[in-house]
């Protein structure tokens, strides 16, 4: 546009001059002022033609040199972002970004309480799975808990976060790797209705009992502040193309320093994976991921909710529940193992598919890492070590009693699994058997109301 200007002065002075020549020689004809007059426009024009001249090359070269920068800045800016995606440094998305990726968020995965998550597609082709964290407090919160829980973490077995989006008002955007066979609940829990997922082989479910053993080690033990995941479910374990277990869902996080034995935390989480110690307020460890480990596995093993209604009565007192993992020992002590676990497995490979040896270490793990006393619970490195064979397992000791978050007894027919806010929750615990009626008397003895049930 300037160029364009400074052409039109040019050309209006170069006519302007000559019009005035022409003029000068009509009225003053050859007389010494015409000349002067000739030889001083001659001159201008001259001046004008090389100032045109001199613009025209500096331009040229200003349009040289920037197309060079832009190239070169091009070239950094590829590296940068290859280099950031090698280091696995979040990428900051733009909102547009993200709408684009995902149809303005069209193709919705799952969503839980303050969450949900789409399917997206970025322009190079990369399937990834955005998640977006509804609430201002509740959300700002799990954002900040998820990034610092997962952004500089690598492992195998652990979700890859690519990038974030955090926009000055409305929700907050995390970005991660498209794991596309969804969630382990999926593939263990029967659900026809749902019309995806099916039945996970022996042999996947044992392979995905070490895979998510080990990434829970690496958070705890291979992490320079030790990363506590406090909500470990089946919802929250993610199957690869090859059946692999990758542990998503950082919200719940807390981290906490190598010398620290445990952190004070507001009581959230998901019914029927929280440890005793969580319940009764005495503050959470690794111990508290490794309680919900176990039960996670008691409930791959069976291919059931750990707490099912088994007698759905009219009257809220009248209900029964069966509680699995006091069936799974009872069927241990009487060597029936192979009468408890998911039936589906039994079908499809008349019992020859099921390795009794690794389902009785496999049960053995589950009780030692659901033990009342957290002191009693091995650490993930040493389950890892179990599951692999590598040492000998003890048969685990007799609870004196289960303790069950009774908020997992909910109307639901799959007998929990939802999320749930504690914070000004103060919690009923019950001993459960394997099959008892729910109708708990009060104890005046404690700040608690407790129900001491037998099974038998």
């Amino acid at each position: 546009m300037e160029d364009k200007k400074a052409n039109i002065i040019a050309a209006t002075i170069i006519f302007g001059l000559i019009v005035f020549m022409v003029v000068a020689r009509v009225s003053l004809r050859l007389s010494k002022a015409f000349f002067l007059i000739v030889g001083a426009d001659i001159a201008v024009i001259l001046a004008v033609f090389v100032c045109l001249v001199i613009r025209g090359r500096y331009h040229r070269r200003r349009k040289l040199l920037e197309n060079k920068f832009v190239s070169e800045g091009r070239e950094l800016r590829i590296e940068y972002s290859f280099l950031r995606k090698v280091a696995g440094v979040p990428i900051k998305f733009k909102h547009k970004e993200l709408e684009d990726a995902t149809d303005n968020f069209k193709a919705l995965l799952g969503q839980g309480a303050s969450a949900s998550v789409f399917k997206g597609i970025l322009t190079d082709g990369t399937s990834v799975a955005v998640k977006r964290i509804d609430g201002e407090e509740h959300g700002e919160k799990e954002f900040r808990a998820e990034v610092a829980a997962i952004a500089s973490v690598q492992h195998v077995n652990l979700v890859r976060l690519m990038g974030y989006c955090c926009a000055p008002s409305g929700p907050r955007y995390l970005v991660y790797e498209f794991i596309p066979n969804g969630s382990l609940d999926y593939w263990i829990f029967p659900r026809k209705e749902r019309g995806r997922g099916g039945c996970l082989s022996w042999d996947l479910r044992y392979r995905v009992a070490i895979d998510v053993a080990k990434a829970l080690s690496y958070l705890h033990h291979d992490c320079r502040s030790r990363i506590l995941h406090l909500d470990v479910k089946p919802e929250n374990i993610l199957l690869d193309e090859s059946y692999r277990a990758i542990v998503a869902d950082f919200g719940l996080s807390k981290l906490i320093g190598k010398d620290e034995s445990g952190v004070i935390t507001t009581l959230r989480g998901t019914r029927g994976y929280l440890a005793p110690e969580w319940l009764l307020q005495h503050g959470v460890s690794e111990k508290s991921d490794i309680y919900s480990y176990g039960m996670v596995l008691f409930e791959m093993i069976g291919g059931q909710r750990n707490v099912s209604l088994i007698e759905n009565g009219i009257d809220r007192s009248q209900r029964k529940w069966n509680f699995f993992p006091k069936i799974l020992r009872k069927k241990l002590k009487e060597g029936k193992l192979i009468e408890a676990i998911d039936q589906r497995l039994v079908e499809a490979g008349g019992g020859g598919g099921v390795d009794e040896r690794q389902l009785k270490r496999l049960v053995y793990v589950a009780l030692w890492c659901i033990q009342e006393k957290a002191k009693l619970r091995p650490n993930m490195a040493q389950v890892v070590e179990m599951l692999e064979g590598h040492v000998v397992i003890d048969e685990p000791p007799d609870t004196q009693m289960i303790v069950v978050d009774l908020l997992s007894m909910d109307d639901d027919d799959d007998g929990g699994g939802g999320d749930c806010d504690h914070r000004h929750y103060r919690p009923k615990i019950t001993v459960m058997g394997s099959d008892v009626d729910c109708n708990p008397p009060t104890s005046t003895s404690s700040s608690f109301s407790m129900s001491v049930l037998s099974g038998r």
